[in-house]
């Protein structure tokens, strides 16, 4: 007699309102590629529609002109008014403060009231919004970002060594300069002239069009295991944008092995900073020498404290695991 193992039944379904991009994206895209692989994992029923029965839906972005947004704020609405029961998680990840804009606060707070638990990527972004809009009283959390530890991990990192050329990277899909390129721009022109010895400056992505680089090494944008490489081949990460959330570009840099060089107006990205990296202002050169100085001490301490796309994933789905079991 044979015996057929049938498939588990799924033991909830999860919406998300934004699907995962190809190729080099942002943190949004990121983070869906990673959590509904997780939930997938652990026996949910993952779909990008408001159709049939839903159990949980991901609220990613309420904006309605993103290019991979499945449904928006509307459907949404609709959905809970017929289905009560359905719950929602809205992500919040963003602010006008970083984007230098005037309508994203005002989104985020008009989409707020669908949400049963808000998670804030940030300490630093729950405090800016409950500034501003959000009410504390109601349930919400704070989980910080990660990245795929199959793809970004120390294993077969560089390791700098005194005397060697310090191999110190950025890297941004956005060519906007919110993103620190004044600093970037200016620490080329600082190795160019001389003014800082024995450091290599690699810059990935994309960048402002009136850039010349003059001594970095430059690569396209690139992603995954191709970009976890070139991670491993350097040394420190830089990150000088400011009012950022939290952002994925230095979690990738640190689950890489890469302690943080990162400006002291950088938002969020000073939670992770102050457990691993050094700080800065006005004068970068001095950062990369006290980051020179103490590399191994630095390098120990991320290598203990580094971001985990493990722990972002299980923390989301233990919230939504208490939100559907309510």
């Amino acid at each position: 007699m044979k015996f057929r193992r049938n498939k588990p039944q799924a033991i909830a379904t999860v919406a998300f309102n934004m699907r995962p991009a190809r190729g080099p994206w942002g943190g949004s895209s990121t983070f869906v590629d990673q959590f509904s692989a997780y939930l997938q994992y652990r026996g949910y029923r993952v779909t990008y529609a408001l159709r049939g029965r839903v159990d949980a839906i991901v609220l990613i972005d309420p904006r309605d002109d993103l290019e991979n947004k499945t449904f928006g704020m509307d459907e949404i609405r609709a959905y809970k008014g017929q289905h009560p029961g359905c719950c929602v998680l809205h992500r919040v990840n963003e602010c006008d403060l970083r984007k230098h804009s005037d309508f994203m606060d005002a989104a985020l707070a008009a989409a707020s009231p669908v949400a049963d638990h808000t998670v804030f990527i940030s300490q630093w972004l729950a405090d800016y919004h409950a500034e501003r809009w959000f009410d504390t009283s109601r349930p919400h959390s704070v989980i910080y970002n990660g990245a795929d530890p199959r793809i970004f991990h120390p294993f077969g990192a560089s390791r700098y060594r005194q005397g060697e050329t310090l191999r110190i990277v950025t890297h941004h899909w956005a060519d906007s300069r919110i993103k620190g390129f004044d600093v970037y721009e200016a620490l080329d022109g600082l190795l160019a002239e001389g003014s800082v010895r024995d450091v290599q400056l690699v810059v990935c992505g994309r960048w402002p069009a009136d850039i010349t680089w003059r001594v970095a090494e430059t690569h396209a944008p690139c992603h995954g295991a191709t970009l976890a490489r070139l991670l491993r081949s350097c040394h420190v990460y830089l990150t000088a944008s400011k009012h950022e959330p939290c952002g994925m570009h230095h979690v990738e840099g640190a689950q890489c092995g890469l302690p943080l060089l990162y400006h002291e107006d950088g938002g969020g990205i000073n939670e992770a900073g102050q457990r691993y990296g050094i700080g800065f202002r006005d004068h970068v050169g001095d950062a990369i020498e006290t980051m020179r100085a103490n590399y191994e001490a630095m390098r120990n301490k991320v290598l203990t404290e580094f971001p985990s796309g493990d722990r972002m994933c299980l923390d989301y789905a233990n919230t939504l695991q208490r939100m559907l079991a309510c």
